[in-house]
């Protein structure tokens, strides 16, 4: 059955019903408004919600100050309440807290309505503000884990580079295979904008911001897929099977497996220093289509060895922490 109410949803309507409770209760005027600023307040991660009550109290803070001047010196009237949007409206642009604009002045047209300014009556203002944003960040504390959801998006990536991987090395040892990864390739890099996407928010969900374990994953994997583009032009010169090709497709099948997490990063490094003695080794080409395939070959060895030095990069950059962390789900 179709999720009718959201997550969210229910959030907005809890917290709205909590904020005008808790004003009413305390006696303060205009109650509503604690509600309503609730539901401005609530946004789609803790850190967002937490920026949003910040900026918009620093704007509450200012508007009171602007409109009780301009009530004070110029009546309580429209013209009043006009001038001063005229000088609250740049402040807040000036102050990055553009979020505050409305919900601030609306606090203000509370004073226009009592048509005085008193210690009070500005107190209530902020204590509708406070209550609203305090709620927000309460119910806020609340948020469907995005872990499931992560971990199933590296899965499927994991699966599709593992499965292009596979189709490079049938190209290296089959006569006359034509390499199509187009599809594949677009899967990874949509695959990959998704996850990243999560990895953000999973970091916004968390007051401290620091850069999560998952988004350092998919930057290391989108480095990886970016070198991947690179690997399949090496194919389109690509004709004649031999037996270093034989070699290179045997290390390529490892790569496949190393993108599950299967072999070592490391141990396949020392694969292609290997292969690149070998090639050195090996008897000079004797046709131009010996050459260009030898060629194609070496490149493709280069690219395979940047692919593996990112992933030793994000390894190495590892707090023990997250090594741990990464261990519950991949070898090392």
């Amino acid at each position: 059955m179709k999720k009718i109410i959201g997550a969210k949803t229910l959030k907005t309507a809890i917290g709205a019903c909590l904020a005008m409770l808790i004003a009413s209760s305390l006696e303060v005027k205009y109650s509503a408004s604690a509600g309503i600023i609730t539901i401005l307040s609530i946004q789609n991660t803790r850190r967002e919600s937490l920026q949003i009550a910040i900026r918009r109290l620093i704007a509450t803070v200012v508007a009171l100050f602007l409109g009780s001047c301009c009530f004070l010196a110029l009546g309580f009237n429209a013209v009043s309440f006009a001038i001063y949007l005229l000088l609250f409206i740049p402040s807040a642009v000036k102050l990055k807290v553009t979020e505050g604009i409305v919900p601030a002045s609306v606090l203000v047209t509370h004073l226009l309505g009592e048509g005085y300014i008193g210690g009070n009556l500005i107190i209530n203002e902020l204590l509708l503000m406070v209550i609203g944003a305090g709620i927000a960040l309460l119910v806020n504390l609340y948020m469907p884990s995005l872990e499931e959801s992560l971990l199933k998006e590296k899965k499927k990536i994991e699966v599709e580079m593992y499965a292009i991987f596979i189709k490079m090395e049938q190209a290296l040892k089959v006569e006359g295979y034509t390499l199509d990864i187009q599809n594949e390739l677009k899967s990874v890099k949509e695959g990959l904008q998704v996850g990243m996407a999560k990895a953000t928010q999973y970091r916004n969900n968390s007051y401290i911001g620091k850069k999560s374990l998952y988004e350092k994953y998919f930057d290391m994997r989108f480095s990886q897929y970016k070198v991947m583009l690179y690997m399949q032009k090496h194919f389109e010169r690509f004709y004649m099977v031999s037996k270093e090709a034989y070699k290179v497709a045997d290390l390529t099948h490892q790569i496949a497996l190393s993108v599950k997490g299967k072999v070592l990063v490391e141990t396949l490094l020392e694969q292609v220093e290997g292969l690149r003695a070998y090639f050195k080794e090996s008897r000079l080409p004797t046709s131009r289509d010996e050459f260009e395939n030898r060629a194609m070959l070496y490149q493709f060895l280069t690219d395979v060895e940047q692919f593996l030095d990112i992933k030793k990069l994000f390894k190495e950059e590892m707090s023990e922490a997250e090594r741990q962390e990464y261990m519950k789900y991949y070898d090392l």
